[in-house]
């Protein structure tokens, strides 16, 4: 990746938005939802990535929404040429990804930000609760400064993390966990894929993602990663080289036993799952054993986790500002002095299997 580039496409204090998709349906809701935001503006709109091409040297809107699948030219090749010609914030609205269909999670890999549920309901409340998520969505969006992405053919895989002693089960550390939102699922990719099979650690990871995506999500970091992937099962204690994600709309904690718990209390601090709800689960569980790491995100959820995490003598990393998409909830951490190390993103999977290294090494 080369060059970066400010959040273009403010006129007038509005943040100027490209929408593109087949369906006049799906463009009409998008346009509905946006109407009421007197800060955004929808610039244009496109039936196919070949139309919107054309339109971005034009328009120079500040975020460009994709649907997928388009006749033309479809969500998968705009996004890669966006990311070569014209790099600017991108964000997907798909229908949600079920199991066994992981392509939108390809367009993150291309270069887009984040994804987002496409409208279906035309009830008034869930319609305007979506809409108000959309809209807060691209606020974050239009700030993200990205990258030019020269097209060279798929990326390289990530040089893989290898341990001296991988028969050795540590005593301590004993488990890693892991909280990331906007930017997540790309910084996931990178760190899961450089892990070994024989990682003698289980994995906890509570990212932010909309609803219907967390099976995607799981199969597309599955398929870089040579760990096992999977939504953490009830009553089940985690097992070393496994990572664990929280279910659709459930807290996952580790109880007093060392075995996960979904809990369905309601969202903590606007989020459900909660990566500080999981953090401070763990710090009560595995104290100075945890490793804690918060990645790319907008806002605080995870902070009072790590501190939790870091209070308990637990080892705390934080993604740093530069490699970071959003760096709202590393930043947080940081002021709260809950990181014990600042490390850009390429660094984190080798600072992870450090300190398991370590303490294999000391036969711990």
């Amino acid at each position: 990746m080369e060059g970066a580039m400010d959040a273009a496409g403010r006129e007038r204090g509005k943040i100027k938005v490209l929408l593109v998709d087949d369906s006049m349906i799906a463009l009409t809701l998008l346009k509905r939802m946006l109407s009421t935001a007197s800060d955004i503006e929808v610039a244009g709109t496109a039936g196919n990535g070949k139309e919107a091409l054309a339109l971005i040297p034009e328009l120079d809107p500040a975020v460009v929404i994709t649907d997928l699948h388009m006749p033309v030219m479809g969500g998968l090749e705009f996004t890669k040429e966006v990311m070569a010609r014209y790099p600017r914030p991108l964000l997907v609205v798909s229908v949600s990804v079920q199991e066994g269909s992981h392509n939108v999670f390809n367009l993150l890999e291309a270069g887009a930000v984040d994804v987002f549920p496409k409208p279906r309901s035309l009830i008034e409340e869930e319609f305007m609760a979506r809409a108000e998520e959309l809209k807060s969505r691209i606020r974050i969006l239009a700030g993200v400064h990205v990258f030019r992405r020269v097209k060279k053919g798929p990326p390289a895989a990530a040089t893989p993390v290898k341990l001296k002693s991988p028969g050795a089960t540590p005593q301590a550390p004993r488990i890693v966990a892991i909280g990331a939102s906007t930017g997540g699922p790309q910084a996931l990719q990178s760190i899961l894929g450089q892990l070994p099979p024989d990682f003698p650690l289980p994995i906890v990871c509570v990212q932010h993602i909309g609803d219907g995506f967390l099976n995607g999500l799981i199969e597309w970091l599955g398929k870089s990663s040579q760990l096992s992937v999977m939504i953490a099962p009830e009553g089940e204690a985690p097992r070393p080289g496994t990572v664990y994600f929280p279910p659709e709309g459930a807290h996952l904690v580790v109880d007093e036993t060392g075995r996960f718990r979904h809990s369905h209390e309601g969202p903590v601090s606007g989020h459900c799952p909660s990566v500080t709800m999981t953090f401070k689960s763990i710090a009560a569980r595995y104290g100075a054993g945890a490793i804690g790491t918060l990645l790319t995100g907008m806002g605080a959820d995870g902070a009072e986790g790590m501190k939790a995490i870091a209070d308990a003598g637990g080892a705390t990393i934080a993604q740093d500002e530069k490699t970071s998409v959003v760096f709202g909830m590393p930043r947080r951490a940081i002021d709260l002095g809950a990181a014990g190390e600042v490390l850009p993103l390429d660094s984190i999977a080798t600072a992870i299997a450090a300190k398991v290294q370590s303490n294999a090494e000391k036969g711990g």
